[in-house]
């Protein structure tokens, strides 16, 4: 919402939504209005004139919004659970970005639960096109079923957790983000990684720099280090494991860095097994090459982040 629209008391704005619409049309949209109220939307009608076309335009929208999300949310009022009340955690920013992939009629029933100030904020970063559509969906909000409305909910707020913490990465930088990063379980680790690197890539680079994952170890560690590591677990079990789904050259080539006698104890592991063993035995590894990084056995930035290397 502009500040010249801010600026506009309320019986401006609705001086402007009687002399755009109309005053029949508008009497008919604005319930509960007095003979005396009207009189003085009439009087001020002339004080009105002078205003840009661009902030009466804004006025109609957030009339428009208020109406639709009042009619929509007639239906939810027996609704005991509040399913957006997690927008409330987020800033505009976050709720932009949450919703930049969605569909319009999504969010539409989302910005039909959030504040006038807020739908503006997601409405001006979209081009007139989108924003056209958003607005025609509003319109045909009561057509939703409830479960759908309050699925869409439930798949937002799983999405909302991945969105970066803008305190956090606006602060921390890279070194520190990657510190949260590696106390997550890997699937959220994985989402916030590709959440950044759509957000902000820049960021997501440097962060790469400090933030060790298991595809790093296979693809930049030289065999001297992949050999540490992977000689550092006593169970070769828990090798075969987590190399399960990688490309057999990539198996070997890891394989072959180890002494005579482990090679030997090694055996691939065969047909489908659960992803949770999978993840579970990366996980061991991922965790003493970070030990060993911690140890000071090697400077991830230099293997990782660019810096020089000497055979």
């Amino acid at each position: 919402m502009s500040a010249d629209t801010i600026r506009l008391s309320g019986l401006q704005k609705a001086a402007v939504l009687f002399s755009v619409l109309g005053e029949s049309l508008a009497l008919t949209l604005v319930k509960g209005l007095t003979k005396t109220d009207i009189r003085k939307i009439r009087a001020t009608t002339p004080d009105i004139k002078h205003i840009p076309f661009t902030v009466k335009k804004q006025v109609i929208e957030e009339f428009y919004f208020n109406f639709v999300s009042e009619k929509f949310q007639e239906k939810d009022d027996d609704e005991p659970t509040k399913p957006f009340e997690f927008l409330n955690n987020l800033t505009d920013e976050q709720l932009a970005a949450l919703l930049s992939a969605e569909e319009p009629r999504v969010i539409a029933i989302v910005l039909a639960q959030v504040p006038p100030e807020r739908r503006m904020v997601v409405m001006n970063r979209m081009d007139p096109e989108d924003k056209g559509k958003v607005l025609i969906q509003m319109g045909n909000l009561n057509d939703v079923p409830l479960e759908a409305v309050v699925n869409v909910a439930n798949d937002l707020r799983r999405n909302s957790q991945f969105l970066p913490r803008t305190v956090k990465f606006s602060r921390g930088g890279g070194k520190e983000i990657a510190e949260i990063l590696s106390s997550m379980d890997q699937y959220e680790e994985e989402k916030y990684l590709e959440t950044l690197e759509r957000e902000n890539p820049e960021l997501a680079k440097e962060v790469k720099k400090y933030h060790l994952t298991f595809d790093d170890i296979f693809e930049y560690f030289p065999e001297n280090l992949l050999r540490d590591i992977l000689n550092a677990i006593p169970d070769m079990d828990t090798v075969a494991m987590a190399l399960k789904g990688f490309p057999e050259e990539t198996v070997t080539k890891a394989i072959e860095t180890l002494p005579q006698k482990k090679q030997a104890m090694f055996d691939p592991v065969e047909g489908a097994v659960p992803k949770r063993d999978v993840d579970s035995a990366r996980k061991l590894i991922l965790q003493k090459a970070r030990e060993l990084e911690k140890d000071g056995a090697f400077n991830l930035e230099d293997i990782i982040g660019g810096g020089e290397m000497v055979e």
